[in-house]
């Protein structure tokens, strides 16, 4: 019996929820979970279905470099599973990592206009993205070699998301979900963004209204680092929205 059979569909079942909701383009993107001995990430080749589509059976196991462990020989790791080995190396806290290419959010990173925290109670979360700031990565390049994964991972630093200039997204969380949460939650900011780009200019909530879904903004790191030094929860209610865009994606 396979020992990470459940961690393998539930990786499958994240990239069926992205695709279905239109955060990647094509085929292209991965998500992984770290395992033990390395991490289990969705493979690229001649055997795949399309992240929409992935299967459990296209979830291969890699060793902590992204070399190759299991999975069908039409199957291999992403191009860019730099991204992952080094983020796991380079993050304990860090148990899942999402790489996508949402066209909104690429939007922004190919424009001098900024994702703003223009709403409060409209959306919790999407404000804390705001606040929080995702890196940006200003190459528009494949992460495909160990030199340039690490040059990645470094100017991610301790953030939970990251734009890749002409490229799409990272995000990283300590679940599947929440590492894909924060993927959804990101693309719907930069979306209400763009509209209101559209509309006129867009103004940030007052730093008063901030403070009452961040009561640690205002300190020097902005409320953005918990106690230990880890992320801070991206939400409390992570499983009713994970079932919420489960259900949306048609995976209830």
């Amino acid at each position: 019996m396979d020992a990470f059979a459940a961690q393998r569909e539930l990786v499958a079942k994240a990239c069926r929820i992205i695709g279905n909701l239109g955060l990647t383009k094509a085929a292209t993107g991965h998500i992984s979970a770290r395992c033990d001995g390395g991490f289990l990430v969705r493979a690229r080749g001649r055997d795949e279905v399309g992240v929409r589509y992935t299967t459990a059976g296209e979830i291969i196991r890699v060793d902590g470099d992204g070399e190759k462990l299991d999975g069908p020989d039409g199957l291999k790791a992403p191009q860019e599973v730099f991204i992952h080995s080094w983020l796991y190396r380079m993050r304990p806290e860090v148990n899942s990592v999402v790489h996508v290419h949402p066209k909104t959010v690429v939007l922004f990173t190919i424009t001098e206009k900024q994702i703003l925290p223009i709403f409060g109670a409209y959306d919790p979360t999407g404000l804390r993205l705001a606040v929080e700031g995702p890196a940006l990565y200003d190459r528009a390049i494949l992460i495909k070699n160990d030199l340039l994964g690490e040059e990645f991972a470094a100017a991610m630093g301790r953030a939970r998301i990251c734009l890749m200039r002409g490229h799409g997204i990272t995000t990283v969380g300590p679940t599947v979900e929440e590492a894909t949460l924060a993927a959804i939650k990101i693309n719907e900011l930069a979306e209400m963004n763009y509209e209101a780009y559209l509309l006129g200019t867009p103004r940030s909530i007052s730093d008063e209204d901030i403070k009452t879904f961040i009561p640690g903004y205002g300190r020097e790191d902005g409320g953005n680092t918990a106690s230990d030094g880890a992320m801070p929860p991206l939400m409390g209610n992570v499983r009713s929205s994970w079932r919420y865009y489960a259900t949306l994606a048609g995976e209830n």
